[in-house]
């Protein structure tokens, strides 16, 4: 127990041990870089010291954690279940259960198999044949860290396959249960990544393993109860920027393994029912060219449904049959690539299609019927009332369903599941998230706002706070802006402690992210990268010219590529934040991407660029590098969050930075390092220690803004 009224200790300063970098003719002295083996006692040593050091000086914010925490838990809905979704002759569904860290996966009979409206369930009433598939709290017993990787029912409904995650490093274990009998099967596979496919004929999985550098690379088929027979290898990408993944479409009828790095792509398929199919290549791949593939049957005939951006900066939606589907003329095209919108997604049902789309910064989707002479109807857009509104496809799993499943959501409109008649259009809510103690999404307003980049691109901003808040006020300003990823409005229950204490949340959706479509995503990175800093730094200034936040009140937060977000801009304008927390920062960039054995480095050139083999790109990323930039001038309070199983942004990186930080800056501003000793990128498991995780971010935010 640490004494609050003690005088707090200084912060531990780590040895200085000079380490030479040589490439191009630079040369960067790192005096830190000892601090990447875990393996050395002393480095152990150094992070308990920081994590001891940051519980002190947090001390005395643990009230405000705890009314924190306690919010969190009195606004959830502890003991709750999904809404079922139909496979075969089965609802599944899930529930969770209050004092319970995890999840439990379940299933109960379909009684009447031309209803597919989802049965009434509740959280407290016996359900009549209910059937437990997995008690993810009973497989996390013993362990200090658990995370649930795959879990996919056969398609005759009798076994389970999934996968587990017990020490935080990605790579999961695969097991089978007899759902039948409840028992366990003796196969079991160490060291998988976490999905698992199943073939039709019930019997085979596919799987993927993982390198040295953590780079799914294999694909293997593996068929259970066969006498001790090995695996077998059905694909190895040998090309060490692409990662692999297999996936079945949902008409059933194929296995896909899809081979992408961040700008091509090459898909294979093989018959599903087949356990020893051969796959073939869609279409081989070409450097630039990005391409995903989906079946569909179309007035009779099977096609391959493709989203493409050869010609189409924002892609292209193309149908070709199977039997043609190497051969570019036999495409025709469904809807043409157009500048302002960005094709995202198609699936495909009996009876219909569904696109995903980018409009205006937001996600968007259509409903296409597909008649009974295979010819399409007009689309259908599936629109909602409010302008931040975030939807797209629920759980779907059936082919032929009569419905289809829709979720949306917003910052202040909590996460709505929605069943659509696709023959009529009528659409029923069956489930709006709950939200405890009489929460009202009219006690709160949402809006797009727009600020000006320093070259005079407008960039949006989403801003969310209180009704009737009193302006300006404290607020916390979001950011990612990597791998054309998009931060699209969703409902955070944690996110109203912030609010109700009068701070104002903002998103800044910079250059990077995938907001306004391909051109934005290019906009930043590579070359481009550091338009994502500054246009950050430029939505901060705007918030405060706007009058919705006060100078010396703006905080700042991001995560991983995100948290290179955050070490960059307290570099470029360490005077416009108040605070600022870096979630697993990747703010070492330069070391990693020059060391091709690690994650996040062969497979990231086509993000970062490779700085082995160009000196432009090396220079470039030096000259923002958010370790490498720290100079001796004031910073802001600085709150740096990690975990020491980590493999996609080591712990190091946060490590030396705040190492650096200390021994460079000239302000008496805290930095704070907290590592998770137990966890992965994703951080720590279970429901409340997240919560806990939560409120400590949280409390110490509002403190730096003087909310707290």
């Amino acid at each position: 127990m640490i004494d609050a009224s003690a005088p707090l200790p200084g912060p531990p300063s780590a040895k200085r041990v000079d380490s030479t970098r040589r490439h191009h003719g630079d040369e960067f002295v790192d005096h830190y870089e000892w601090l990447r083996d875990k393996a050395d006692p002393a480095v152990i040593a150094h992070l308990d010291a920081e994590n001891a050091y940051t519980e002190a000086a947090t001390a005395h914010l643990e009230p405000l954690r705890q009314n924190i925490f306690d919010e969190i838990k009195a606004r959830t809905k502890e003991t709750d279940l999904s809404v079922p979704a139909r496979r075969g002759g089965w609802w599944y569904y899930g529930r969770t259960f209050e004092g319970k860290q995890y999840g439990v996966q379940c299933r109960c009979p379909v009684t009447d198999p031309e209803d597919w409206n989802p049965p009434q369930l509740d959280e407290v009433t016996e359900i009549p044949g209910e059937q437990v598939l997995l008690d993810q709290n009973v497989e996390a017993e013993g362990h200090d860290f658990f995370a649930l990787g795959a879990a996919g029912v056969s398609p005759d409904g009798n076994l389970l396959a999934y996968s587990v995650d017990v020490v935080g490093d990605e790579r999961y274990t695969l097991r089978f249960k007899d759902l039948r009998t409840g028992e366990l099967l003796a196969d079991e596979i160490a060291g998988i990544g976490a999905g698992v496919t199943w073939a039709t004929d019930n019997r085979t999985v596919y799987y993927v393993t993982v390198d040295e550098a953590w780079r799914p690379d294999t694909v293997w088929r593996y068929r259970i109860g066969a006498s001790g027979q090995p695996a077998e290898q059905v694909y190895h990408e040998a090309d060490e920027r692409f990662w692999l993944s297999v996936g079945r479409t949902r008409s059933d009828a194929y296995v896909l393994i899809a081979a992408g790095s961040s700008i091509t792509s090459e898909v294979r398929y093989a018959d599903a029912a087949d356990p020893h199919a051969e796959f073939s290549v869609v279409l081989p791949r070409r450097d630039g060219i990005e391409y995903s593939v989906e079946h569909a049957i179309i007035g009779g005939q099977d096609q391959f449904l493709m989203l493409h951006n050869d010609g189409a900066i924002n892609f292209t939606l193309v149908q070709v049959p199977v039997d043609q589907a190497g051969d570019p003329a036999a495409q025709q095209t469904l809807i043409a690539g157009r500048d302002d919108v960005r094709l995202d997604s198609v699936d495909a049902f009996a009876r219909h299609l569904v696109v995903g789309y980018r409009a205006d910064g937001l996600p968007r989707i259509e409903l296409w019927p597909i008649g009974a002479d295979g010819a399409f109807q007009p689309p259908q857009q599936i629109t909602f009332d409010t302008e931040l509104t975030s939807a797209g496809l629920g759980s779907n799993p059936n082919w032929d369903a009569p419905k289809l499943r829709v979720g949306a959501t917003s910052f202040i409109t909590p996460v709505r599941i929605y069943d659509i008649e696709t023959a009529t259009g009528e659409r029923t809510l069956l489930r709006e998230q709950p939200v405890l103690g009489e929460y009202r999404s009219a006690d709160y307003v949402e809006y797009r706002d727009w600020a000006y980049a320093q070259d005079g691109t407008r960039v949006p901003v989403s801003v969310v706070h209180r009704a009737g808040l009193e302006l300006p006020a404290p607020t916390l300003l979001y950011g990612y802006g990597a791998y054309e990823m998009c931060e699209d409005p969703q409902f955070s229950i944690s996110r109203l402690s912030l609010l109700d204490r009068g701070m104002v949340f903002a998103v800044a959706h910079v250059r990077g992210g995938g907001e306004l479509g391909r051109l934005w995503y290019d906009g930043g990175k590579l070359l481009e990268k550091k338009n994502s800093f500054s246009d950050f730094v430029a939505v901060g200034r705007h918030l405060i010219d706007a009058g919705i936040c006060r100078a010396g009140s703006l905080a700042a937060m991001g995560g991983s590529a995100g948290g290179l977000l955050m070490g960059a801009v307290t570099n470029l304008a360490p005077d416009l934040f108040a605070g600022v927390v870096a979630q697993v920062p990747f703010v070492d960039p330069l070391t990693t991407i020059l060391d091709p054995s690690l994650p996040l480095t062969v497979t990231e050139w086509d993000e970062w660029g490779n700085p082995l083999d160009d000196k432009d790109v090396y220079f470039y990323m030096k000259s923002y590098s958010p370790y490498e930039n720290v100079a001796h001038r004031d910073y802001p309070p600085i709150l740096a969050m990690t975990s020491l199983h980590d493999t996609r942004v080591y712990y190091v990186e946060p490590a030396k930075w705040v190492a650096a930080l200390r021994h460079t800056k000239t302000d008496e501003n805290p930095v704070l390092l907290k590592t998770e000793m137990n966890a992965g990128h994703g951080g720590i498991s279970g429901r409340y220690e997240r919560w806990k995780e939560i409120a400590f971010s949280y409390a110490w935010l509002l403190s730096v803004v003087g909310c707290g």
